[in-house]
């Protein structure tokens, strides 16, 4: 049974910073939802509350043991103002597997959707209208039983924060520079690898750290056994184009099942493209590319939606990829989703959910 979502109105209103000022996850919209978790009640008090700072314990689980899973999608404002979500019950689907592979406790997925499209219909007016703009949605959520002891929570908090955004990377559709990391390990099957956690990614700050000192967008990561196999970049899957076929690594335990990494597989076989999910090794990539067959390479995500990829440093070794042009089945790929997400194009697929406003 749905629970009465309770709402609290903010009365101070932030300032929007115009759409060309915003940087990704910088700005925040007026309100938040919460919702409480104990074991003796469940999940229970849904709430939308001004957007403020969260008060915990100091002895907060999630501060000593990391027991967190989030997520990340978007709303988009159509030409005829329309407010769409793409895909959304596959990120709370994907939250879920997330909470079980950390402990804790999952969703009713149809009631928190309906509960973030009421938060966005409070805070609608943060919706860029901007092309290439959009409304980046965050849910979480973290353990905050006060207990040092080494154990899964006893109570949780949900929330869903929104953040009006424009591009991820500064480069936008144009191609990106990728090092291929081979020191650190970001992840092995049987860990977390396949969770949205935190620690999967603050474990990847050093790497991309000096990814970026060295002039480079991201980091590809190579499988943690043998240092050989593609697994994913720190924000996206990974596509390479081959010959005409198109390749994915298969998902193995420790690669994100990213939704955008869905719809493309979905769209190149409806296109009628091949399209393989396998394993493949990073010098499989190199060899391709010195004889002539590595056509495209490209990244997927939530963030980006489609961002191709001009240049490849690994092992001293560096490839530049379709003369650092953006490729055509890249850019089709990605005017095609943005093209869905934002109305502009038919959705025969069903991905899109309108917000009733």
């Amino acid at each position: 049974m749905k629970e009465q979502l309770t709402i609290i109105e903010n009365t101070n209103r932030k300032p929007r910073l115009a759409d060309d000022q915003l940087a990704f996850g910088k700005q925040f919209t007026d309100h938040m939802f919460v919702m409480d978790y104990s074991i003796d009640v469940g999940w229970h008090d849904p709430r939308v509350i001004p957007y403020e700072p969260i008060t915990l314990d100091p002895a907060a689980m999630i501060f000593h043991y990391g027991q967190t899973v989030f997520e990340g999608l978007k709303a988009y404002r159509t030409e005829d103002e329309r407010i769409l979500l793409f895909r959304p019950e596959k990120n709370f689907q994907r939250l879920n597997r997330s909470s079980d592979r950390l402990s804790i406790p999952t969703l009713d997925e149809e009631l928190v959707l309906s509960y973030l499209q009421e938060l966005l219909r409070i805070d609608q007016d943060w919706i860029p209208t901007t092309e290439g703009y959009s409304l980046y949605i965050r849910p979480f959520i973290i353990a905050t039983e006060p207990n040092l002891s080494l154990a899964p929570s006893g109570t949780y908090q949900f929330y869903i924060i929104l953040s009006p955004v424009g591009s991820y990377y500064r480069e936008g559709i144009n191609p990106v520079k990728i090092f291929v990391e081979e020191e650190f390990t970001r992840a092995v099957r049987g860990g977390t690898g396949m969770a949205k956690t935190a620690g999967n990614y603050s474990a990847a700050y050093i790497a991309q750290q000096r990814a970026t000192e060295k002039g480079f967008s991201q980091v590809l990561w190579l499988d943690g056994v043998e240092k050989k196999f593609i697994e994913e970049v720190g924000s996206m899957n990974v596509f390479f184009k081959i010959n005409g076929e198109v390749v994915t690594p298969k998902l193995n335990g420790s690669i994100l099942e990213g939704i955008t990494r869905l719809s493309i597989i979905e769209l190149l076989k409806d296109w009628q493209i091949p399209v393989v999910e396998r394993r493949i090794s990073i010098e499989e990539i190199f060899q391709a590319h010195e004889e002539g067959r590595l056509e495209e390479v490209f990244g997927t995500g939530t963030a980006a939606v489609v961002s191709p990829v001009g240049e490849l440093t690994w092992n001293s070794r560096q490839i530049t990829i379709n003369n650092k042009q953006t490729g055509e089945l890249a850019k089709k790929l990605y005017d095609t989703l943005t093209g869905i997400q934002t109305g502009k194009q038919n959705d025969p697929y069903g991905w899109t959910v309108e917000v009733e406003k």
